[in-house]
């Protein structure tokens, strides 16, 4: 994302617009790619209001990082924490664009990027980053529409992405497992 991307999703975010919220079956699924974090550092990527960092910080025992290029999506994050310094760490940063130096470990046992995937302009390269990011046998997990999965009625029926870049996701990962949620897929790509 670009300052272009950070100026069009910070205002969204301090006009109080809110995304999907983890469901009970995404949560199944993503305990069934990921083994228990026992500490281990994990990154997500446009952690928006911090739901998915929180529940691999607190539930499946990550030390977790979220980042967003939206500096209020970071203060809403940081908002809900229950007691400064035993939640995520929260990083206002740009993937995308942003020196992965300034990232608070050199490799991380999981990444994962839920319903950012779609808007990012530069598929490869984002997708060169994270590789540069995961550690060895570590987990991406990807969330994202698909596109054609509303029905034609539905004005945001082209929301998602297209079956090119969900091969341009798939592509070089030595374990590709996809599983569907009504019009999200699901991905846990390995090393």
């Amino acid at each position: 994302m670009s300052q272009s991307a950070r100026s069009y999703w910070d205002p969204l975010w301090a006009a109080g617009r809110r995304y999907r919220q983890l469901s009970d079956a995404e949560i199944a699924l993503l305990a069934g790619h990921l083994s228990p974090g026992r500490g281990r550092p994990a990154l997500d990527i446009g952690c928006g209001d911090g739901g998915l960092a929180r529940h691999l910080h607190h539930r499946l025992g990550y030390h977790t990082t979220g980042i967003d290029s939206a500096p209020t999506a970071i203060t809403l994050a940081a908002s809900q924490d229950a007691a400064p310094g035993h939640g995520p760490e929260w990083r206002c940063m740009d993937i995308t664009t942003d020196a992965l130096g300034t990232l608070p470990h050199p490799a991380y046992a999981v990444i994962t990027c839920r319903l950012v995937y779609r808007w990012l302009d530069d598929k490869p390269a984002f997708l060169d980053r994270v590789r540069q990011l995961l550690a060895p046998g570590g987990t991406f997990w990807v969330v994202t529409e698909v596109v054609g999965r509303r029905t034609v009625a539905d004005p945001c029926e082209r929301l998602g992405i297209t079956a090119n870049e969900a091969e341009t996701l798939t592509a070089g990962w030595s374990v590709t497992h996809t599983a569907d949620l009504d019009v999200l897929r699901c991905y846990a790509l390995r090393p």
